[in-house]
């Protein structure tokens, strides 16, 4: 069947909340719906989404297979949404998929070492002194995180008030590089990782992940700070609207890693 992923310029590839670029223009760039049906269909290593009978392929021209009925029907749901043309910044579940496809599924080792690395300097660890308040609520709100580490994982991690690194215990690190081995789907380990780089926390990604913490709440926990500052000095458009086109991105993670 036709490429439907490949040959877009750079722009089409990310969201454009704000509209920065004409709508003309990009919808110009993107290709046409050329199908009527959406369907799937049992496969080896999976279900496969079909359109109008023919396979879908990934841009590294693999078949786009999906290993649960679950997850293949949220790439499906995606390709019914699309209207007159094919938007992939509107498809963060297909786009996931053919990111584990073409690039992951073959050796998940690196994703695994780059949570590690976020686990290694969470912005849990890192608090304010001033103002109290905000303080006050990084320990309120961020401290039953930690302790669910502690708890669930048996990792023990230190907090500072401070911005400079945090030589963090090894045992904590290794404890939680223990925990992760549960996570043997290549696509539930992409959408951890990539609940923890929308986050800025590893620690956050697991605990939504185990549903000790819900998307919504761990969006909230994410952004307190951002938060704090927006009640005070009022919201800024271009900002809400990347966080917006973000937070859909993590819904979408969280989705495929329930469905994995």
């Amino acid at each position: 069947m036709r490429d439907i992923f490949n040959n877009l310029g750079p722009a089409d590839r990310i969201c454009d909340p704000i509209g920065q670029m004409p709508r003309k223009q990009m919808k110009s760039r993107l290709p046409e719906r050329f199908y009527k049906e959406v369907s799937m269909a049992p496969v080896k290593g999976g279900f496969a989404v079909l359109l109008d009978g023919s396979k879908v392929m990934t841009p590294a021209r693999c078949e786009l297979v999906l290993p649960t009925g679950a997850l293949a029907r949220l790439v499906a749901g995606e390709f019914c949404l699309q209207e007159e043309v094919i938007n992939p910044a509107k498809m963060p579940v297909t786009r996931l998929a053919n990111t584990v496809i073409d690039g992951i599924a073959g050796d998940p080792q690196p994703v695994i070492e780059d949570i590690l690395r976020f686990v290694a300097a969470d912005m849990l660890f890192y608090r304010v002194e001033s103002p109290r308040e905000l303080a006050m609520q990084q320990s309120e709100q961020w401290d039953p995180v930690l302790d669910w580490a502690a708890r669930e994982m048996g990792a023990y991690f230190i907090t500072a008030e401070r911005i400079m690194h945090i030589e963090q215990p090894q045992e904590a690190i290794a404890a939680v590089s223990l925990y992760l081995r549960r996570f043997t789907s290549p696509f539930a380990l992409t959408a951890l990782h990539t609940m923890t780089t929308l986050t800025g926390s590893a620690l956050i990604a697991l605990g939504m992940a185990a549903g000790e913490i819900d998307v919504a709440r761990g969006w909230r926990l994410a952004h307190l700070d951002e938060n704090w500052t927006i009640e005070r000095w009022g919201k800024d458009a271009e900002a809400e609207a990347r966080r917006s086109c973000r937070e859909n991105e993590i819904c979408a993670a969280a989705a495929v890693l329930a469905a994995s």
